[in-house]
């Protein structure tokens, strides 16, 4: 196994967790020009089936449309610029805008416009909702709000196939849980990507993985990571230790025994266990506020059956979610000291050192 170092990195200034300027300079170079993790593709259970996302300023409607394929849209009439839609549900055949009943199709066609034939050289094809790059990947949404997004296989090669074995695509959300705290993004994707803190933050986490017990293999560039060995072989993530539900069918070997955290850059984290897979969706607020979609996912062998109970892994992550949202807080507070200075990372929090330097280039620094 190749020795953990830090590279003598030092931890960021404090304007990057504080400042609005470096706020509305992540909002260009990173969230308007990547791509974002968006949920899962079976909130879009059935055609015509949409939600809404906000990107800052941008309010964007993904859609299944009657074939059944995902399409995304800045959720703003091409008439006079109206929001077409307050709340998520279903849309009937089309979408129509309530201001002057501007119609369009689910493909994001101006199919209906009102009166608009007596306006000389109008035509409805010049005037479709304006896209917004969308793709799937196992099971999972994501947006892109760039005018000139690169292709998603493109940006997603060093992981396309990586974890099918967790038949990612087939798995239901058992339960969601949204937590609300005051802490800039970045503390919590960098509180992710260690367990230097685990022996005296997590006591109970740190008896299921022993916090020295990790190796990485994803090591450079958006997507970081890789497995900590569980303490029981027939252990998993839970308040017992024990497994809540059967192996995932692909999960075979060495996976039985081993749990995988990774960060996918900028905003999801990817928990894959031998029984069910934990997903959070981590959304900007403010230079200080955060908003996190934790996911606890089964498969439908698991779900389907009357005795399923996944309170096991429920109330661990949640217990454990609650002490990193604490003192990630505890850190907002820290770093907004005029009495903060950067210090050095050990050599346990390799990850972030790269999470950090990634995080920099793409700031364009």
């Amino acid at each position: 196994m190749t020795k953990r170092t830090s590279g003598g990195a030092r931890t960021l200034e404090g304007k990057y967790y504080t400042s609005q300027e470096i706020y509305d300079l992540e909002t260009t170079t990173i969230f308007l020009d990547d791509w974002l993790y968006a949920g899962r593709l079976s909130e879009l259970a059935a055609p015509g089936s949409y939600v809404l996302r906000q990107v800052e300023t941008e309010s964007v409607i993904i859609v299944r449309d009657s074939n059944s394929s995902v399409s995304a849209f800045h959720n703003v009439c091409r008439h006079r610029g109206t929001q077409l839609c307050k709340e998520e549900g279903t849309f009937s055949r089309s979408i129509q805008c309530a201001y002057h009943a501007w119609t369009y199709s689910l493909k994001g066609e101006l199919i209906g416009a009102p009166n608009m034939d007596e306006v000389e050289g109008f035509d409805k094809k010049d005037y479709s909702l304006f896209p917004v790059a969308a793709a799937t990947w196992q099971g999972y949404l994501f947006i892109n709000l760039s005018e000139h997004p690169k292709p998603f296989e493109e940006s997603f090669a060093p992981i396309l196939n990586m974890f099918e074995r967790w038949e990612l695509g087939e798995l239901e959300v058992a339960h969601q849980i949204v937590y609300d705290i005051k802490a800039n993004w970045k503390l919590v994707m960098q509180n992710y990507s260690e367990c230097y803190h685990c022996p005296s933050l997590h006591p109970a986490l740190n008896r299921l993985t022993h916090f020295r017990n990790t190796s990485n293999d994803l090591e450079r560039g958006p997507f970081l990571g890789g497995p900590m060995g569980l303490a029981r072989e027939d252990g998993s993530m839970t308040m017992s230790g024990g497994r809540c539900a059967p192996l995932l069918a692909g999960v075979t070997g060495d996976d039985t025994s081993l749990v995988y955290y990774y960060t996918i850059f900028p905003n999801m984290l990817l928990s894959l266990h031998p029984d069910y897979v934990l997903v959070h969706r981590v959304e900007r607020e403010a230079p200080n506020r955060s908003k996190i979609i934790c996911e606890w996912l089964f498969h439908p062998h698991a779900t389907g059956k009357p005795d399923f109970d996944p309170s096991d892994a429920i109330e661990f992550w949640n217990m454990t979610n609650k002490q990193d949202w604490e003192v990630s807080e505890l850190s907002q507070k820290g770093v907004s000291s005029r009495a903060y200075q950067p210090g050095p990372y050990a050599e346990l929090e390799s990850m972030i050192a790269e999470w950090d330097r990634y995080y920099l280039s793409a700031l364009g620094e």
